[in-house]
């Protein structure tokens, strides 16, 4: 998948006159790329379209207008997009009470290389975690992740036939498996291209 570059951006000024429809087709082409493991761990998977309106959220806010911050954001995101042989996601663990997501991020410390991806009949591919930088202490796990997903030539091939893929989580504290709903799948394969 193609990395972005400043030609790829709308301007500030033009971003404000499209940015409710951007925003509205990201938000659609999103919804088959959030996949939820059980209740409390959530995953997003990246690709190029969210990334792009991530960046063009980021310029808004912080009004950036300058080649050199705009430069920033693409090097801070572009790592984030797929490169046809991998999956990005972000992870995130969420619960509402306080009190309740202080103790589970301990008790799930290391979730974050315990989460994989499994297509058809191969090896589950466990994830590369927060290649960035450390999030995780040795006491407790951050409530956000940034996960890519290796895959081999026969397991993206698998995958473009239509072959199953399962996401799960196997941790002591937080085991769950899932199968992807077709239009879920068939959004992430496309990131093999």
């Amino acid at each position: 998948m193609k990395k972005l570059d400043r030609t790829d951006l709308f301007s500030l000024e033009d971003y404000a006159g499209k940015r409710s429809d951007f925003r509205k087709q990201v938000i659609e082409h999103k919804q088959n790329r959030c996949i939820s493991l059980g209740e409390h761990l959530r995953l997003y998977f990246e690709d190029r379209l969210t990334i792009q309106y991530q960046i063009q959220e980021m310029l808004r806010i912080e009004k950036v207008f300058e080649a050199s911050g705009i430069q920033q954001e693409l090097e801070a995101y572009n790592p984030l997009i797929p490169d046809g042989c991998n999956l990005k996601a972000t992870l995130m663990i969420e619960y509402e009470d306080v009190d309740e997501r202080r103790q589970a991020l301990q008790d799930l410390l290391g979730i974050e290389q315990k989460v994989w991806i499994k297509i058809a009949d191969q090896a589950p591919v466990f994830a590369i975690a927060n290649e960035d930088l450390e999030r995780s202490t040795d006491e407790k796990t951050s409530a956000v992740h940034f996960l890519r997903f290796e895959f081999d030539a026969k397991s993206i091939s698998l995958a473009r036939s239509g072959a199953a893929i399962t996401i799960g989580a196997s941790h002591p504290a937080y085991s769950v498996r899932i199968e992807l709903t077709e239009a879920s799948r068939n959004s992430l394969v496309a990131d093999f291209a």
